[in-house]
């Protein structure tokens, strides 16, 4: 610490330059006796007086040169004084004056300050400040005493800042550095200056010294995030000093350190950080933080307990920010579980690409954009006729996550630009893929694992506390996951608990974040509807959707127009299925003229018949709208297409609720039906097309749009079992295990078949 010179008699006994004496008789040294008055120094009673850390500011300078046994006569010779103004700034290093002439015409180092003291003149009292410097004094002169008092410690600061900045650049003992570091931190907590860089300046101070320094011991690490703990309870630990601590969140995640000093840290950081943006790092040291806490023999219930301590025992949360800076941990760091991937997204098609079905030539290596395939019965058909050869599957591996893709040929470039268009697809289009067909398989590596299910176990307890719902429902609203996130499996299952929160908040301002940010955009009601990527059950979250939103204000033809366009199929098997809630909104179609295919119409009605539900209240919709009887007396549809999902009582159900006599086109592609639904199909008289693309058919009538069968596992006993189907007029069975005889014994037996397709057969 610096000292200063004492008491007379040649003794020279020294005290810290805080807890002297800072006002008393300085008597001149011995043989120095002077007959003027000798000055005082000015004993400083701060009495809880707290300052502002001077930067810059005016004040009058006068500099003495001198011998030391000649100070105080020099001092009380007034006639000897001149005074100049200046604007002086206090530098890290030095003090300049903004006008470097006269008295300040070069600048005074820290390091060439001897000692800071308090002056009161006895004759003609002023606010002085003396510095004492090799070879002379610098006396400052101020307006009044409190900016006196704020010019003393302000450049006591400055001056003990610089000391410690020298000596813990160059460490030789650690033990000295360590109580080094002590002082510094009981400096700063003791200061009278009242300013964010008292505390951030030793900070900084030690975060160098850390960075700088890497052959620590662990029990080194430990002493020091002891010793600077105190000035972190009311500080954010600056970035170097947060790569430190993660790095100690990572290498010794059970240490008590962890619990006693890292947790109130993170508490602050969360309750009062703005953004993480702008300090990523204590973004990086909380999420490792939670981490370690979930690595505690008692896991995750230590992390339900921290998340709780940080939302308080009210059912409201007293903080606003903890919620939004939770969730930005949270969406960083199931972002981080696919950044490998994401990282090679260079070596993958733009999402405009995928929707073209083709890849601009340009560097990337391999080309193997992925293969994401549509769903609709148009494409699908539109597909099996451009495609006659056999897309082999390949596997890309981006070191522990594994995608699967598909090729893309010529002919299916060409199906899918027919189709696309130059705007950018949406997120279900990209990641649509048929029920039958292989999904994104993302494969993550054991630790990328645990961090995803920490996380979105967390986003599990925040949709649990009703106060910050609203808020959450919000923040997720524009799925801000990355596509891998949600084209994997376990993701998407672990998150549906979430979205189901959402869904059963009677709050309009919650369950109204289920649907997109805006038109054109996807939201979690379409990612969870079935067909869409996260869904994986039969429709029951789905219902539970449209049920809250029709309760609220989505009551409207609007809602109604998009759920017949994009959803009309899983309503329409959740209502053959006795799901009220969407009997009604068939009801509500019909009633609204929301479907203008008679067709469509007549399917909608034969679905609400299968059911006692539907038909009562189909029967309370007629007695409003007769049309709808005259619609049904004029037989039933010509063309029926199956929801997809469906099953064989699915199917029987329908089949029986209404007349079919006139149905000649029915597809039954991409539901779970079986062979067993052949004995319903040949009770069909008009039937002239058949599509059950991609059904569990094995051995019976198993047929693609336009009666199709190529590629598929039907062998001679499943399609002898068409021969009933005596108005079947086109027939594909390419690429299936037909023989030369079977097919003789077909074209014997169907005499209205017109158009066969053997190709890659036996028969061939």
């Amino acid at each position: 610490m610096d000292r200063t010179g004492g008491s007379g008699g040649g003794s020279d006994r020294r005290q810290p330059e805080e807890s002297k004496p800072l006002l008393a008789e300085m008597s001149a040294p011995e043989g120095n006796k002077m007959g003027a008055a000798p000055c005082r120094r000015a004993l400083l009673h701060c009495n809880g007086m707290r300052y502002k850390l001077l930067q810059e500011g005016d004040i009058q300078v006068c500099v003495i040169r001198h011998p030391r046994t000649f100070l105080s006569k020099i001092l009380t010779s007034k006639f000897l004084r001149r005074w100049e103004p200046h604007h002086l700034t206090l530098a890290d290093n030095s003090v300049a004056s903004a006008t470097p002439t006269g008295y300040m015409e070069n600048s005074i180092s820290y390091s060439a300050i001897e000692d800071v003291q308090l002056l009161s003149w006895e004759n003609a009292p002023k606010y002085c400040l003396q510095l004492t410097i090799p070879g002379g004094t610098v006396l400052l002169q101020a307006a009044n005493s409190y900016l006196r008092d704020q010019w003393f410690h302000s450049l006591q600061w400055k001056k003990k800042i610089y000391k410690y900045k020298k000596v813990l650049s160059n460490p030789s003992r650690w033990e000295v550095v360590l109580k080094e570091i002590r002082t510094l931190v009981d400096m700063a907590l003791t200061s009278p200056l009242q300013d964010d860089s008292i505390h951030q300046a030793p900070l900084e101070i030690v975060s160098k010294l850390l960075s700088e320094n890497n052959n620590l011991t662990t029990q080194d690490h430990e002493s020091i995030i002891v010793a600077i703990a105190p000035l972190l309870e009311n500080n954010h630990p600056p970035p170097d000093l947060c790569e430190f601590f993660c790095k100690h969140c990572r290498e010794r995640p059970r240490s008590m350190v962890v619990i006693e000093v890292f947790t109130p840290v993170v508490q602050r950081i969360l309750k009062h950080n703005m953004d993480f943006g702008k300090c990523p790092r204590l973004r990086l040291f909380t999420q490792e933080y939670i981490l370690s806490l979930n690595e505690l023999n008692a896991g995750m219930e230590v992390v339900k307990k921290f998340i709780h301590s940080m939302h308080g025992p009210t059912g409201q949360c007293p903080h606003p920010r903890v919620l939004p800076n939770l969730v930005a941990v949270c969406l960083a760091a199931i972002y981080s579980c696919y950044e490998e991937f994401i990282n090679s997204r260079d070596n993958s098609p733009s999402l405009k690409e995928i929707r073209n079905g083709c890849q601009q030539q340009c560097d990337r290596k391999p080309n193997l954009p992925l293969r994401l395939l549509h769903t609709s019965p148009d494409l699908v058909s539109q597909e099996a006729t451009l495609t006659e050869s056999r897309l082999k599957p390949v596997i890309v591996t981006s070191n522990e996550i594994h995608v699967e893709v598909e090729r893309n040929n010529t002919a299916n470039q060409k199906m899918t630009a027919s189709v696309g268009n130059d705007s950018e697809p949406n997120l279900i289009d990209c990641l649509m893929v048929s029920p039958t067909c292989s999904t994104m398989s993302i494969e993550l590596s054991a630790q990328a694992d645990r961090i995803l299910g920490c996380y979105v176990e967390i986003l599990k307890m925040l949709s649990d506390y009703d106060d910050w719902r609203p808020a959450l429902a919000s923040l997720l609203q524009p799925i801000p996951f990355p596509k891998e996130a949600l084209a994997h499996e376990k993701f998407t299952k672990e998150l549906k608990y979430v979205i189901q929160r959402f869904a059963e908040d009677p709050r309009q301002e919650v369950h109204s974040c289920l649907l997109s940010v805006r038109a054109g955009k996807d939201g979690w009601f379409q990612l969870y509807s079935p067909g869409g990527v996260a869904c994986d059950d039969d429709g029951e979250l789905f219902a539970s959707m449209v049920h809250i939103l029709m309760g609220s204000c989505y009551k409207t033809k609007k809602f109604l127009l998009s759920l017949a366009e994009n959803k009309l199929g899983p309503c329409m098997l959740l209502a053959l299925r006795g799901n009220q809630t969407m009997v009604e909104i068939l009801c509500l179609m019909l009633e609204y003229n929301i479907i203008d295919n008679n067709d469509t119409q007549l399917q909608i009605i034969s679905t609400l018949e299968s059911t006692d539900v539907g038909k009562r209240m189909y029967e309370q919709l007629c007695e409003r709208q007769r049309e709808l009887k005259e619609l049904q007396r004029k037989g039933g549809p010509t063309r029926l297409t199956l929801p997809s999902k469906s099953t064989d009582a699915d199917l029987a159900r329908l089949l029986s609720s209404g007349s079919f006599g006139n149905l000649e086109n029915l597809s039954l592609a991409f539901t779970n039906v079986t062979s067993a639904c052949a004995e319903h199909l040949i009770k069909l008289p008009s039937l002239k097309q058949l599509n059950l693309w991609s059904t569990q058919v094995s051995s019976a009538a198993r047929t693609r749009s336009r009666k199709r069968l190529c590629e598929t596992p039907v062998t001679d006993a499943g399609l002898l079992a068409l021969s009933s189907m005596k108005s079947l007029c086109s027939l594909n069975m390419n690429s299936t295990k037909l023989s030369a005889d079977t097919y003789e014994d077909l074209k014997a037996k169907l005499p209205n078949l017109k158009e066969v397709d053997v190709r890659y057969t036996e028969a061939w």
